[in-house]
């Protein structure tokens, strides 16, 4: 790629554009105008609602009813998808999840929230956290101070113990 044109400053942008982009007409075959709704989910409703329930589209009225001159458009539905038991929290909790779409999305342009309890995705997705690598001197030193026991399975469980134990100390703390 050369440099840029003389007295020209390249442009830069965010991966977050590029993505969105991308994302923009998938999720407008589900009813979304923009990605947004789907990506920023979790800054909209907050971390607590976002483990509960996550946007899976908007229900826009069908186009052959017309608004009445002077009436703006009818609003949409949103439905959420919703971990199967959090039905009724989430139902409770639906005046407050519609102003902060509307919010977000800049008018008023949902009014319904309809809940369809499945499984989110969100969980099964996130892979599991990986231990560190076992550091030898660690594990010397805990292998030291379990030479007295006598059983394999009980001796490995508290080198294992111990592992995880000093791998919480820092250098700076007393013994």
């Amino acid at each position: 790629m050369g440099a840029p044109p003389r007295g020209k400053k390249p442009i830069t942008r965010s991966l977050a554009e590029y993505v969105q982009r991308q994302i923009d007409p998938l999720a407008a075959r589900q009813g979304f105008g923009e990605a947004s709704l789907l990506i920023r989910w979790r800054e909209i409703v907050g971390a607590r609602v976002a483990n509960l329930c996550s946007p899976e589209r908007l229900q826009w009225p069908a186009r052959g009813r017309k608004a009445a001159p002077g009436r703006p458009q009818e609003p949409a539905t949103l439905v959420l998808r919703v971990e199967p038991g959090f039905g009724l929290e989430i139902q409770h909790m639906a005046p407050a999840i519609l102003d902060r779409v509307n919010a977000h999305l800049g008018w008023r342009c949902v009014d319904r929230v309809a809940l369809r309890q499945q499984a989110l995705d969100i969980r099964a997705s996130a892979p599991p956290a990986r231990p560190a690598p076992p550091d030898p001197a660690r594990r010397a030193a805990a292998e030291a101070a379990t030479e007295g026991v006598t059983e394999p399975a009980l001796r490995a469980a508290l080198v294992k113990l111990g592992e995880r134990a000093l791998a919480g100390k820092r250098k700076d703390d007393r013994p």
